[in-house]
């Protein structure tokens, strides 16, 4: 055959289908502020999430950890999309955020540790995302 050895890449759409590169990426760190790390414990979940700058909050692209793992270095691209249909590399900016839920719910409470850096461009690297606000 004369493909053998090729693996066609799923086509989504008409439009082209952009290569997993760092260009659709952002890299970073996350990490607690000190003064709030006797707010946390170690078994506490971490989420880390992009949103659109402005509209709908739901994430676009999430991953999660524990606070035991902080410093946290974290990638988001369309592999960690939460919504297939609404994926990280078709947004130029977006906002990261960071929380801390003790009750490891993706719904934020009273508590919760968190963070953001907003406008974060597609490809950013070395993001420095800590978290040190307190959910009222």
């Amino acid at each position: 055959a004369p493909n053998a050895g090729v693996k066609a890449a799923p086509v989504v759409s008409a439009t082209p289908v952009a290569p997993a590169s760092s260009e659709v990426q952002i890299r970073g760190r996350v990490s607690l502020a000190p003064e709030l790390a006797g707010k946390v414990g170690p078994q506490d979940t971490v989420f880390v999430y992009a949103t659109a700058i402005s509209g709908s909050r739901m994430p676009v692209a999430i991953v999660r950890t524990t606070v035991a793992a902080l410093p946290f270095d974290f990638v988001l691209d369309d592999s960690t999309a939460m919504n297939p249909s609404v994926k990280l590399s078709s947004l130029g900016e977006v906002t990261v955020r960071m929380r801390v839920s003790k009750s490891g719910q993706a719904v934020p409470q009273a508590g919760d540790v968190m963070g953001s850096v907003s406008p974060v461009k597609l490809g950013t690297r070395n993001l420095s995302l800590i978290a040190k606000d307190i959910q009222p």
